[in-house]
Formats: structure tokens, C-alpha cells, sequence
């Protein structure tokens, strides 16, 4: 038996033993074609691929999460049959993750074993951010490489997957059966009335995107709306489209620092863009809000967080999902627990009036972009390339199963300027429903 015949059958041998210890509804498609079950009964017709037996090789040498990112970029690693959701959901199904620490060790060397020392298939380079990825030692300036690494590729390509307004955050679900467009709408309708706009407010949106919040406030409130955004790409598109909506006058854009934002206002908000700016700079961050906001105004953060660190070491180390993310979609980019975003917001004197939870519709977003990308693809891969496409499908679907495991969560939080004086609220939410 030549080497390949045994690498052959040492792989057939290995999923057989994964499948009685792992038991997941899935397929094992080999480099020969063979198709072999993981579960011990599997209806589902997800398949994982496995088309260069070097594959196996390299990731014993390099046993790390990037190595597997690389390999999938490089379709020597693939899915058919459905996508990372569709597996995913299915683990949760079965109230299981996929646990290999009760496998036994002799047999997994074993079977191994004629992978050692064969020639390994190196991934190639995919693409990532060439710089400092965490942004813990940025400076202000490296926050627009950050964000045009991100949200600079394309606007036809986030037209493939986001709804008519470019909103680029969470959508907010009146019933779960709702498209996306739907949602979104309900999501910009809902900010403005927590933020309880009227007309003649000054309003600042931080972290503007393609201009969906701020036009529809203008359009439907009567604002003055002022969006800040570091992506010459957004930014463009944001001033075609106020001349579109005739909303010159009434809606402005600025290329700039939330660091340099001048004037007042009575309404603020960031969305989806708190993620941004790094864990050490959020005293600062918000010392930045209350300082531009009138004395009866009103702030409302909008952003992804994770579960709060058991203990204070916790969390100062990338776990390998949080570096691959970092590396190909948001360097730069660090998330906080609510908790300490609400000691910031107290600390730098904002008082919190209502902090609401929108996980699972974090989770849904996210599903419906991965499909909605993943049926463009032919159009996704002329406008941003194979490498691109691939990358971004893969983390759709990542992060909406981690919305919807719990793993992140998503809060959007009001808070007033002081406590001093009684905040310009009604006495319930009823408003917010109406």
C-alpha cells in the first residue's frame, strides 16, 4: 500500500471513530469522493469536504484555527449541502458542542500516524490586515485604516446582502417571519422614538454608514442630522443619496474622528460603531459624547457585546476566533461587557434610563445576509473577489450562530445627560409601541 492509499484509508478509519464519539449530523467528503457519515445516524445532507489529503498534514503542523481559515479560503476545505448555519443550528439541536478531549488519544495517533511526516499543503495568504490587528496600541489616526479595511470594498457588495437603505446593524424583528427591509425600517423607526425626536433637533449619528439613520430621522422627524464616518466609500454614497432624497440643508456628512467632532446637539447616536474604538479609549470616548451633547439630551449606544470576563485577567487574551476576525473583517476591533459599558456611561455622568437586549435579533440578521450573499455569490466574487466572498459568508454565519448560542450579545442603551435635572422622558415606554 502506497503512502496515498494509506492516507486514504487512515482518514476513513478516523471519521469512523469520530462519528461514534462526536455523533454529528453531518458528511465527511474525502479527496476520492467518498462520502462518510459522522454521526451514527445523519439525515442531514451537510457535507464537510476534504479535497487535498496535505490539508490534514499542514494543520498537524500548524494546529490553529488560521491555518483551517486558509485552507477554506483556498477550497481545499469546503461545505456543500447547505451552509455553517444550517450545522450549526443543527449542534444546538442535539444541546452538544463538538468536544474532542474524550476522544481516545492512542487511536487518534494512530490513525494519524501516516500524516506525520508527509508533505504538508501550506496555505496561502488570504488577504488579512497587514497591520497591528487588536488596536490596543492605536492611535487615532489608525482608525480609518481599521475601518476602510472593513467597510471600504465595495458598496455593490454590501448592496448584495443588506436591504435598500444600506443599514449595516442590527435589524429589529416586530415578528420573526420579517424580511430584512422590514426589519430595518422597524430598527430606524424605533432609535428615533427612543431618542424621542422632534422637529428642529440637532442630531449627530456617530459612525453614520451609508446614511440610513440619519435621512430616514430628517425625512419622518424634521432633524437637522449631522453623520461623522471614516470610510470615503460610505461617505460618497451617504451625499448621493441626500440629493436623491432632496434633504440638502437638512442632512450633512463629514469624513472625521468621533474624537473631533465639534458643536452641540440634542440627540446622539452610535450605532454599530462602539465596537470601533477600543476598550482603553472608552472613558475618553465618552467624555467626547456628553461634551457635544445639549444639557436635556439624549444618547443613545447601540453595540455588540460578550459576556462578562469571570475575573479581571479575563479577556486580555485574543481567543483564536476573536484573532480571526480581527485579522480578515474587523481589525481594530474590541467589544465590551454591558456592565462596564454602563459604569463608563455613569463615570463620565450620563445617567441610564433603559437598556434593551436584542440578541436573537442579532442572530437573525445575520442568517438572513449570509443567505442573501450566498445566493449573489457570482456577483459577490466579480466585485470583491473568491477569497473575499468566502471569508465574509464563513463570518456571517459565525457570528449569527454566536448570537444565537449566547456567546455575543447585543444592547442598545439611553442615557441622559445628567441626573440633576428630570430627564425629557414620558413616565413609561407605551410611546415606543404606538
Amino acid at each position: 500500500m502506497d503512502r496515498s492509499e494509506k492516507q486514504l484509508a487512515a482518514a476513513k478509519s478516523l471519521i469512523a471513530e469520530l462519528a461514534q464519539s462526536l455523533d454529528l449530523d453531518a458528511h465527511v467528503r474525502l479527496w476520492d469522493g467518498s462520502r462518510l457519515p459522522l454521526g451514527r445516524q445523519v439525515d442531514s445532507t451537510f457535507e464537510i469536504v476534504i479535497n487535498d489529503p496535505g490539508v490534514i498534514a499542514s494543520s498537524l503542523r500548524s494546529p490553529a484555527l488560521d491555518t483551517l481559515i486558509r485552507h477554506y479560503v483556498d477550497q481545499r476545505i469546503d461545505f456543500m449541502g447547505g451552509t455553517l448555519i444550517d450545522f450549526g443550528l443543527g449542534l444546538q439541536k442535539r444541546n452538544r458542542d463538538v468536544k474532542l478531549k474524550d476522544f481516545p488519544k492512542i487511536k487518534l495517533v494512530r490513525a494519524l500516524a501516516p500524516f506525520l511526516f508527509a508533505p504538508g499543503t501550506p496555505p496561502t495568504h488570504t488577504g488579512g490586515f497587514e497591520g497591528e490587528i487588536t488596536g490596543r496600541k492605536r492611535k487615532s489616526a489608525d482608525n480609518k485604516d481599521f475601518i476602510r479595511f472593513h467597510y471600504d470594498l465595495s458598496n455593490e457588495f454590501y448592496a448584495l446582502f443588506l436591504d435598500p437603505e444600506m443599514v449595516y446593524s442590527c435589524g429589529y424583528y416586530t415578528d420573526w417571519g420579517n424580511d430584512i427591509a422590514t426589519a430595518q425600517r422597524d430598527k430606524l423607526e424605533l432609535i428615533c422614538r427612543k431618542l424621542r425626536l422632534k422637529p428642529g433637533d440637532r442630531m449627530l449619528d456617530i459612525g453614520s454608514g451609508w446614511g440610513g439613520l440619519v435621512c430616514h430621522a430628517a425625512k419622518n422627524y424634521g432633524v437637522t442630522a449631522h453623520g461623522i464616518t471614516l470610510s470615503e466609500e460610505q461617505l460618497a454614497f451617504a451625499r448621493d443619496k441626500v440629493k436623491r432624497l432632496k434633504l440638502d440643508g437638512k442632512v450633512t456628512f463629514e469624513l472625521t474622528d468621533y474624537s473631533q467632532v465639534s458643536g452641540t446637539y440634542d440627540k446622539i447616536a452610535s450605532i454599530g460603531m462602539y465596537e470601533h474604538i477600543g476598550l482603553k479609549n472608552i472613558p475618553a470616548y465618552m467624555t467626547k459624547v456628553r461634551a457635544v451633547l445639549a444639557e436635556d439630551g439624549l444618547f443613545l449606544n447601540h453595540a455588540i457585546a460578550r459576556r462578562a470576563p469571570k475575573s479581571s485577567s479575563m479577556g486580555k487574551r485574543m481567543r483564536p476566533e476573536q484573532k480571526a476576525i480581527a485579522k480578515y473583517i474587523f481589525p481594530g476591533g474590541e467589544l465590551d461587557d454591558i456592565g462596564h459599558s454602563i459604569v463608563a456611561m455613569e463615570r463620565a455622568g450620563f445617567e441610564v434610563h433603559d437598556v434593551e437586549g436584542w440578541r436573537m435579533h442579532y442572530a437573525r440578521t445575520c442568517k438572513l445576509w449570509c443567505e442573501r450573499l450566498t445566493a449573489e455569490r457570482e456577483q459577490a466574487i466579480m466585485f470583491v473577489g473568491e477569497e473575499k466572498y468566502r471569508i465574509w459568508v464563513a463570518y456571517l454565519a459565525g457570528v449569527s450562530l454566536a448570537f444565537s448560542r449566547g456567546t455575543l450579545r447585543l444592547f442598545q442603551t439611553l442615557a441622559s445627560k445628567s441626573a440633576k435635572r428630570p430627564p425629557r422622558l414620558p413616565p413609561t415606554r407605551a410611546d415606543l409601541y404606538r
